[in-house]
């Protein structure tokens, strides 16, 4: 009778532990998937477990087949699209540095899709993978918002070239050679022997004055004279010191326009006379120096001053 009472209780145990483990209230569906795989091997006979083992191995090496072969075709066709840019950009003659960002780019990006896709073929849930990429992405993107953007400012430098290294640039309030341009900053070497480093994003959608992109650059000079002076003197010797001058350019030369001195002002207490000249851009400030110099020189010597600042009162 206790035995009897023992095997009643154990039954009741087991039969109560096996509706407690059917039980899905609560469960993932993970844990529902596994569950219900257990509960289907325990009532299968040992003929259709081994059938059903072997039907799944090679279910999964079909799989695992389709999936090398997407890979290694995908890995190909990736190859294929690269060396396709690297010839194109050197076709283009694009910058190195741009058509290097733009391979390493494309190479990654086309490598996360065909990993994705290789993983899909497997019977493996991509859906959760995508949206961990994204999220991640997203979280990137935010944190490296500064530095996405200069790279963005970077590439558009490198592609619409603005100036490149050499050119005499002003911009931002700061003015001198570029040294470098790379996809992130740009360094800028001063007149005055300073290093100034300028984020590309900024830079990008600012004002940019280039004083080398052109062959010709006009100089301008207004020399103020005393009343009284002889207008056609003073222009003749304005002219022979620009004439004077090979950097002067004229349009025989290839220049805009020739020199060019008149009377341009009647000023409060002089006359002012206005010179313009064309001459290459790498002459700029060595020109305007000389001309500066001459003009000094040389009036004073021709009997023609230049006036004091001054003022007139008369009494009564």
């Amino acid at each position: 009778m206790n035995d009897s009472i023992k095997i009643h209780v154990a039954d009741s145990i087991r039969q109560a532990r096996l509706e407690q483990f059917r039980d899905t209230t609560g469960k993932t569906e993970v844990e529902k998937g596994i569950m219900q795989a257990i509960e289907d091997v325990s009532t299968m006979s040992t003929e259709e477990l081994l059938y059903s083992l072997l039907d799944g191995v090679l279910s999964f090496g079909f799989k695992l087949l389709a999936a090398l072969a997407i890979y290694f075709v995908g890995a190909w066709l990736i190859r294929r699209i690269k060396r396709m840019l690297a010839a194109l950009f050197v076709k283009r003659n694009a910058d190195p540095a741009i058509a290097s960002f733009v391979q390493s780019f494309a190479t990654v990006a086309l490598t996360i899709i065909l990993v994705i896709v290789v993983i899909g073929t497997l019977g493996i849930e991509t859906t959760s993978l995508a949206a961990l990429l994204a999220a991640g992405g997203m979280a990137i993107g935010m944190a490296l918002s500064g530095t996405v953007q200069n790279f963005a400012g970077g590439v558009m430098l490198l592609v619409f070239k603005p100036f490149k290294a050499g050119d005499f640039i002003e911009t931002q309030g700061v003015s001198g050679t570029v040294d470098e341009v790379n996809i992130t900053a740009t360094k800028i070497h001063t007149p005055d022997n300073k290093i100034i480093i300028l984020p590309n994003g900024a830079l990008s959608n600012s004002i940019i004055n280039n004083y080398s992109k052109m062959q010709y650059r006009r100089l301008e000079w207004i020399v103020g004279l005393d009343y009284g002076c002889d207008s056609a003197k003073v222009k003749s010797v304005l002219r022979d010191i620009l004439t004077a001058d090979d950097r002067v350019q004229h349009v025989a030369q290839g220049a805009p326009a020739d020199p060019l001195i008149e009377l341009s002002a009647l000023g409060d207490s002089s006359v002012q006379f206005v010179m313009r000249a064309w001459v290459r851009s790498e002459d700029y400030w060595d020109v305007n120096f000389a001309v500066n110099e001459a003009i000094y020189n040389e009036l004073p010597l021709h009997g023609v001053n230049f006036p004091y600042q001054q003022m007139d009162i008369h009494i009564k």
